[in-house]
């Protein structure tokens, strides 16, 4: 069997083609590609939204192969029409957004994805972003570190507030959002829930409360998104739900960019109806030289780090090989997208 290990520069082509030579035994031929995320930004390519390198690229690469394991490259009606031996593409992302499923499955071509490979490392950095934007951490750093020595976040009305007693709003319970839980109810937060998904008594079970978005905006000091971004969720967070929140509320996200409508935040945080933003993730990435929350206070910016550390690249793909051992012995699929393409397989 033909493979191609599609990487790039945080899951490798060395990282994916190991895993998948320890998951099959050396006696099948991996070929490698290295894509240019992150250092450069992933962006739309054909059909699909964010992806890395191009499809001349991946089609040429793809030559006689009959599975690929990537994370970013670009699986367009292009490619799979010029991949006909083509039959498994295994994402190592939460989802495959960078496939055309409908394309794929008209190829015959199986699709799978990798739930959690980063919870672990998402949920971490949400906390941390939480902590620092409740307790002025990057802010306070960032002045002293310009010179400025600021006493008066000691001051009553400028202190920051504790995780312990306040009540926390997580919009989203998936695999981040149920670890996030867990961890601030062992702070002795107050968490409240909002996702018309999530199975309460789970959620109760993790030592929170499912309630409605618009009642967990109203009572939350501090609400972080966890959501993942479809349709439905564009703009979840706008400035009408903003309005909701109570004066001076913390909010984070870590998620997507797409969740939050980011024009209305720099008047939020300027009236003090926000007393704190920290983002990781933006309505354009990079954000451009102009970006009106440069100069917005109390604001933590990242550079879309959440889910990056070392053991999510070798989670992610630990858990892309052992979807290619399965296809290789001809069982279930474990994570499949596309569960219609079934139909078109011999």
């Amino acid at each position: 069997m033909h493979i191609l290990a599609a990487g790039d520069h945080f899951v490798s082509p060395g990282l994916l083609a190991g895993a998948v030579r320890a998951e099959l035994g050396g006696e099948h031929e991996v070929a490698e590609l290295t894509l240019p995320w992150p250092v450069e930004p992933f962006g739309p390519v054909g059909a699909v939204l964010e992806a890395s390198g191009t499809e001349e690229q991946v089609i040429e690469a793809l030559a006689g192969a009959e599975v690929a394991v990537t994370q970013m490259a670009p699986f367009t009606k292009q490619v799979f029409s010029s991949a006909p031996g083509l039959r498994l593409v295994s994402v190592c992302r939460g989802g495959p957004v960078n496939v055309d499923l409908a394309a794929a499955t008209e190829a015959g071509v199986a699709v799978t994805y990798a739930p959690g490979r980063n919870a672990g490392a998402a949920a971490e950095f949400a906390v941390g972003m939480i902590l620092a934007a409740m307790r002025r951490i990057a802010t306070s750093s960032a002045e002293l570190l310009a010179g400025t020595w600021r006493g008066d976040y000691y001051a009553y009305d400028q202190a920051g507030l504790e995780l312990g007693g306040t009540t926390v709003g997580l919009v989203g319970y998936g695999a981040i959002g149920s670890r996030v839980t867990r961890v601030l109810a062992a702070f002795g937060a107050e968490v409240l829930v909002a996702d018309p998904y999530a199975d309460r008594a789970a959620v109760e079970a993790d030592g929170a409360r499912l309630v409605e978005l618009d009642d967990l905006l109203r009572h939350s000091r501090v609400v972080s998104l966890h959501a993942r971004l479809t349709e439905e969720t564009r703009h979840l967070i706008d400035k009408s739900k903003l309005d909701l929140l109570p004066q001076g509320a913390v909010l984070v996200n870590t998620a997507r960019g797409g969740l939050l409508d980011y024009a209305p935040l720099p008047e939020a945080l300027h009236s003090g109806r926000l007393g704190a933003l920290a983002l990781d993730v933006y309505d354009v990435e990079p954000p451009p030289a102009d970006w009106a929350l440069r100069d917005a206070p109390n604001v933590i910016a990242t550079p879309h780090l959440a889910g990056a550390s070392r053991q999510t690249a070798e989670r992610a793909a630990a858990i892309v090989a052992a979807e290619v051992g399965r296809y290789a012995r001809g069982e279930r699929l474990a994570n499949l997208a596309n569960p219609d393409v079934l139909r078109r397989q011999p």
